[in-house]
Order: structure tokens, then C-alpha cells, then sequence
């Protein structure tokens, strides 16, 4: 495989759509963890995150051979992810988002020290971000927590970039009064 992530990524789904379920383990793997904090950011149940985590690999399994590389694999994943996501709100609409339970989560790229340090201006965050609207929380997690461009979030989400843009600007200037207000200077530890 390519040392590139997104090339080896369009190679896995070419191995996928033939039927290659070595590099279904590979692509699973690679991107479960980042796809089921986004569903479970948005669903706000760990049961239900797992349940929607299953079916976008299923998917992903089925229809391998129908990505037109359009745009990353990553990007393609959380776009299945978000509108599955979605769907499983709209049949439970009085359910509410729960960032402690995705807080929870083990990320490997954190030390112990480096928790410990976060955890205090992370649950400042995590209540100030629970006060945007999901709109603007949606845009500020894929942009922050998921690292995609406002052209990616802008083919997730189905909006324009010019919105994409627009919701961010406003998400970052709401969160900055939330946090002054809440006594957490800007900067990490």
C-alpha cells in the first residue's frame, strides 16, 4: 500500500467493491473511532452511535464499488455517517446530545498527563459547545474535532461553503463569549 493515507484509503474501496474483506478490516480499523465519535456526538447514546457505526460500514461494504472519489474516503464515511445519524434523530427526535459520554472515549494521542491537564477547560468547552446551536455545533465539529476543510464539510452537510463559512464565523465568535463568560481564557494548557 502507498505511505498516503487517502490513496491507500481509494485502494482499500477498490479492494472492498471486490470483495476483499482483509482490507474491509483495514478501512474499519483506520476510521472507526473517528466516525463513531461524530454519530455519537450527534445521536448522543453510545447503544445507538454502535448500532449507526455498523450500518455505515455496511454500507460502505455494499456500495464500495459505486465511490467515485469525488472526494476523500474520510469525507465519504462521515457524509454516510451524518445522514444516518440524522435519520435515527428524526425517529427519535426527543433524545439529546451527550459530549460527556463522547468525552469518555479513549484517544490514543493523549498521554496521561496531558488528560489530566485538558479535563477542566475540556468540560468548560464541552458545556459551552452543548449551548450552540446544532447547526453551528455540527460545523464546529467537523472543522475542529474532524479536521475537514470547509469544502468537505460543505459536501457533508449539503450546504454551501459561503454557509459552511458564514456558521463557522458565527459558532467561534458565540463560543468565544460562552468561554469568556465561563472564566476560561483563551489558549490550552
Amino acid at each position: 500500500m502507498n505511505a498516503d493515507p487517502a490513496n491507500s484509503d481509494i485502494d482499500l474501496i477498490n479492494r472492498i467493491a471486490n470483495g476483499d474483506r482483509l482490507a474491509m478490516q483495514v478501512l474499519f480499523s483506520r476510521h472507526h473511532v473517528r466516525v463513531y465519535r461524530f454519530v455519537l456526538r450527534i445521536v448522543g447514546h453510545q447503544s445507538a452511535a454502535e448500532d449507526l457505526i455498523s450500518e455505515v460500514f455496511l454500507d460502505v461494504w455494499r456500495q464500495a464499488g459505486r465511490f467515485e472519489g469525488r472526494s476523500a474516503v474520510s469525507t465519504w464515511l462521515l457524509a454516510i455517517a451524518r445522514f444516518k445519524a440524522l435519520s435515527a434523530i428524526r425517529r427519535k427526535s426527543d433524545d439529546s446530545l451527550d459530549d460527556e459520554a463522547a468525552a469518555a472515549i479513549e484517544d490514543p494521542s493523549d498521554d496521561p498527563e496531558t488528560a489530566v491537564q485538558k479535563k477542566d477547560k475540556g468540560a468548560v468547552l464541552r458545556k459551552c459547545l452543548q449551548s450552540l446551536s446544532p447547526e453551528h455545533r455540527e460545523i464546529v465539529d467537523l472543522v475542529y474535532y474532524h479536521e475537514r476543510s470547509v469544502e468537505e464539510v460543505a459536501s457533508i452537510v449539503g450546504i454551501p461553503e459561503n454557509t459552511v463559512k458564514t456558521r463557522m464565523f458565527y459558532a467561534r465568535k458565540r463560543l468565544g463569549e460562552l468561554l469568556k463568560a465561563a472564566g476560561v481564557e483563551r489558549g490550552w494548557p
